[in-house]
């Protein structure tokens, strides 16, 4: 690339020669040569109403897509507005790459109250994201976004951050080269993957677990899984792999039939997935039980470390290392996977209390009546229950910020971001009026974006899983009863149609109808 430009414009010329589409960004006088970039540029812009907005947007995007997202934020506020969203990035191991502008190198640190200014901008996202990295020399503008994007997305995946300095982003650039970024996926060991084959060799009643990390490993895990003959259970960020498989367990590791069924397994194999109690204690309860013998893959051998010790480890991307393995057992029978998967279903099912398999059984009816959506959910009682119990019918079909870091106020952006990496599937986004109230501006993107989401709330008015809480640790409700807005006014002011139901019957064919309609619609169920 050639032509005198400013490194703001230069980035996004950059950052379409490495594919990227869309930004989400909300300009500033600290970031404005980006856009004057953009204004060339065929990357489409997408302005959200907040900076939290940008960030869930990105993530909906990149979880979608597998690649980055990408956001354009202001210094100081705009930057620590994003921050939730890349926590939550960073708790669910999603791509993200947030561009930010910081102020003029020789104020660094000297705290002299300029517009914007932290004591440690660069410090404060380095304590949790991938990685911060501040430009200072305009020469090192390609080498440094290669790193930022190619850290993105090797090993376990995560939010990266890149700074540049006020001074930085004016000066004038002659030429710049794009230089390819290098994706960190280290083959899997031989040792290693002998020893893992020996294990699974000799197991009478294995059982593997899959979680986020093997969600582009679909076909490699089910011919794992058949070689194994073994049980597959699906973490919340799993959901969707060995879609309508017999071997499939879609529940939770955290209810009583999935724990038997992992107690009576004589090996434990672990893919993409790293045991934290938002999926395997969600109720906090210990009673996660001890693994026998445990066999773990994931790209993160600091992952590996920080779990269960196990006692085979194959650091490596889970569908290389799933491939090798099959290719090292034999034809597996006598093991009863299936009937051991179907009898944990079943008894999952059943397990569940009255109210909550209700809501199970709601969210497959609404799969049933919209099965090519994907459901984007924020943390509301319905998304918990789902969390549960939920078939997704493919991978990715099913995520929310949920588990992990747990963020209100995912949905609406991050169902945004979903609806438009793949514009070919409607995006139902499931969030509590409470949940909503954290991100309501954000409906006006949808309708300007022209997108199709139906945003179903769920209207318990205010924080009901909160107030349950609270009552069953005899405390008496205080701050859970936020009084949400009338609903038919908020999606007339936003541009968006409007359905509200009062019954599940008609909050499934207000759903099934506006998915059918197409564009941004807000369907409110009156609890």
């Amino acid at each position: 690339m050639s032509g005198d430009m400013s490194v703001g414009e230069a980035l996004v010329h950059l950052l379409e020669a490495h594919g990227v589409e869309v930004v989400f960004g909300i300009p500033g006088v600290h970031t404005a040569e980006l856009y004057r970039g953009l204004a060339v540029s065929k990357i489409r812009h997408v302005t959200p109403r907040h900076e939290q907005g940008a960030g869930f947007m990105a993530d909906g995007y990149a979880r979608v897509t597998g690649r980055p997202g990408v956001c354009f934020v202001i210094t100081g506020p705009g930057l620590t507005n994003t921050v939730t969203a890349m926590a939550q990035a960073r708790a669910d191991s999603v791509p993200m790459l947030v561009v930010s502008g910081v102020n003029a190198r020789s104020s660094l640190g000297k705290g002299r109250g300029f517009l914007h200014e932290l004591p440690d901008q660069n410090g404060l996202i380095a304590s949790f994201a991938k990685a911060s990295f501040t430009l200072t020399d305009a020469r090192e503008l390609a080498a440094t976004l290669a790193r930022c994007l190619g850290l993105a997305v090797s090993g376990r995946p995560g939010p990266v951050h890149l700074e540049i300095p006020t001074d930085v982003m004016v000066e004038r650039m002659a030429t710049v080269d794009t230089i390819a970024f290098e994706v960190e996926r280290p083959p899997p060991d031989a040792a290693s993957l002998q020893s893992a084959a020996s294990l699974i060799k000799g197991a009478r009643a294995p059982v593997i677990l899959s979680g986020g990390g093997a969600v582009a490993a679909d076909r490699p895990l089910r011919l794992f899984a058949e070689r194994a003959d073994a049980p597959v259970v699906l973490t919340v960020n799993g959901r969707g792999l060995m879609a309508d498989h017999a071997l499939r367990v879609p529940a939770s590791p955290s209810l009583a039939p999935v724990r038997d069924l992992i107690a009576s397994s004589d090996l434990v194999v672990a893919v993409g997935t790293e045991f934290g109690p938002t999926d395997y204690d969600m109720y906090a309860d210990g009673g996660f039980p001890k693994l026998r013998q445990l066999v773990r893959i994931d790209i993160s051998e600091a992952q590996i470390n920080a779990g269960p010790p196990p006692d085979a480890a194959i650091v490596a991307d889970s569908a290389a290392a799933l491939t090798a393995l099959s290719k090292m057992l034999p034809e597996a029978g006598g093991r009863d996977g299936a009937d051991r998967a179907a009898a944990t279903r079943r008894a999952a099912m059943a397990g569940l209390d009255a109210g909550i398999a209700g809501q199970v059984a709601l969210l497959h009816r609404l799969q049933r009546v919209v099965p090519q959506a994907r459901f984007v959910g924020d943390s509301t009682q319905l998304v918990y229950a789902g969390n549960l119990y939920f078939d997704a019918l493919r991978p990715g079909q099913w995520f929310n910020s949920a588990t992990g870091y747990g963020s209100l106020g995912y949905v609406p952006p991050g169902a945004i971001g979903a609806a438009i990496a793949d514009p070919s599937a409607p995006v139902v986004a499931i969030v509590g009026d409470g949940g909503l109230q954290f991100s309501l501006a954000e409906l006006g993107v949808a309708a300007e974006e022209g997108l199709d989401v139906v945003f179903l709330v769920w209207n318990n008015h205010g924080y009901r899983e909160i107030e349950s809480f609270m009552l069953d640790a005899a405390i008496t409700p205080v701050g859970v009863k936020p009084a949400p807005p009338e609903m038919s006014w908020i999606a007339k002011a936003y541009g968006l149609g409007f359905r509200r139901a009062e019954d599940e019957a008609q909050l499934i064919d207000s759903v099934a109808a506006c998915a059918r309609k197409g564009g941004a619609h807000l369907v409110e169920y009156a609890l």
